[in-house]
């Protein structure tokens, strides 16, 4: 289960706020046309829109300043000769040191879905002694544009800089929230039509090193407001065999990376997956750990994806870089709309890590209620329901358990929701992980690609 943060608390006061205000009702339709900032009304025809940029033509069409495109199986960005050198100072150690530094710029994207919510993500490899930012400026309807945003400043490891997300980013018409750029007010109509996304790449100057980014792209969406959603139909039984790891087995294990227990509730589930795919932490990489402490690795993926400024291991973009620090692993933040997609890639043999919040008895059988929590959904019954791996467990071996698929769909989907003293509360609209290896089968290939993750 995710900790408390900025953007998961300001989105539910927000969304409070509003409902006493009456500007939001307990469901709205995926096709209902909201008013942009010029007056005229738009239609979307889908809720979810992905680009990522990822192959040789994809980094070719961008624009580099001190950057190069490494060709290969693996295309990415590089730094060739720096564009500049800038000092930063870390605010999380009070450090301050120079980085020369190089720029890619993507191409203006349009998105299909005139957005209320973005979420970047990217894979990347960063040596010691490098590390990334990524950020994102957009256009709204009515041609206003935005600042450049800050999406995130992440390297693999923490000895260079502590990664962080960065609070405090805002316009008139939208913030950043940790990890997702969000309109302020979607019943005003506001929406994001195009955006662009730019990386800066750094490394210790004079050095030869380079960071090398593999992946790079953004999820935008409008999911309307919603208490429930519609019933999808059982396609498929198939349990995948996923590794099964207790959250709850560390609890009070490094305060420092949050302290264990309901907060490791994404990282465990993220090396659950990294796993199955049959990637591990070496040796090397578990040194650190206390000796004796069960499943190290995921003590290791904790401190990997600890956000310093979000004090938490929640943040979702740096849950999918840590997953695809491993050796030929893609992985990206997006959402899906419905358990239907989700079987789609469960048939591929793709597991999902899905995120939700509900109350004890909106769950039957979790035995918890959460604000936020994060599990992998790793298959389906022959009655349809959902077989997930549950980090929430007290041990290993209760991990795995069947939830009532109409149940999981809803408070996975849903927008918008009531907490035990009937408040309105935020949820996540489908948000999940999704993970893959670089060679892959055409089925899988062909699922990715009609979700628009490839």
């Amino acid at each position: 289960m995710t900790s408390p943060t900025s953007r998961r608390t300001v989105l539910t006061a927000a969304l409070a706020a509003a409902a006493a205000a009456g500007t939001v009702g307990s469901t709205a339709s995926a096709s209902a046309a909201p008013t942009s900032p010029t007056g005229s009304s738009a239609a979307p025809e889908a809720l979810v829109d992905n680009r990522f940029w990822h192959t040789y033509t994809d980094w070719r069409r961008g624009t580099g300043d001190g950057t190069r495109v490494l060709p290969g199986p693996r295309p990415g960005v590089v730094i060739a000769v720096p564009a500049g050198r800038t000092d930063y100072t870390d605010p999380h150690t009070g450090r301050t040191a120079a980085w020369d530094y190089a720029t890619w710029t993507s191409p203006v994207h349009r998105s299909a879905v005139p957005a209320t919510e973005v979420i970047a993500s990217w894979n990347a490899r960063t040596p010691e002694g490098t590390w990334i930012q990524v950020e994102l400026s957009g256009v709204y309807a009515d041609g206003t544009a935005t600042p450049w945003f800050v999406m995130g400043r992440w390297a693999a490891g923490d000895g260079d800089i502590r990664r962080t997300s960065v609070d405090g980013q805002g316009d008139p018409y939208s913030s950043v929230w940790t990890d997702t750029w969000s309109v302020d007010d979607p019943a005003s109509g506001v929406r994001l039509v195009s955006y662009r996304l730019r990386l800066t790449l750094y490394r210790t100057p004079g050095s030869r090193l380079t960071p090398t980014v593999r992946r790079v792209g953004a999820m935008a969406s409008d999911v309307p407001d919603r208490f429930t959603v519609p019933a999808s139909t059982p396609t498929v039984a198939r349990e995948l065999p996923v590794p099964r790891y207790s959250q709850n087995i560390h609890i009070g294990q490094y305060p420092e990376y949050d302290n264990g227990g309901e907060a490791w509730c994404s990282p465990t589930s993220s090396q659950m997956i990294i796993e199955h795919w049959g990637r591990r932490p070496t040796a090397e990489d578990l040194a650190w750990v206390r000796p004796g402490l069960p499943d190290p690795q995921v003590c290791h993926a904790a401190r990997q994806t600890y956000d310093y400024q979000y004090a938490g291991c929640g943040n979702w973009p740096f849950n999918a870089a840590y997953a695809a620090t491993y050796r030929d692993l893609n992985a990206v933040v997006t959402r899906l709309g419905s358990l239907t997609d989700v079987e789609r890639l469960v048939r591929a043999g793709i597991p999902v890590i899905t995120s939700q919040s509900f109350l004890k008895e909106e769950l039957t059988g979790a035995g918890y209620g959460t604000a936020g929590h994060l599990m992998t959904v790793i298959g389906f019954t022959p009655e349809g329901d959902v077989i997930a791996n549950d980090p929430a467990s007290p041990d290993n071996d209760a991990v795995r358990r069947v939830y009532r698929r109409r149940e999981f769909e809803n408070i996975w989907l849903r927008t918008k929701r009531h907490d035990a003293g009937g408040k309105v509360r935020s949820g996540t609209g489908g948000v999940c992980y999704v993970y893959w290896p670089t060679r892959t089968t055409p089925g899988r290939h062909r699922v990715l690609r009609s979700l628009g993750l490839l």
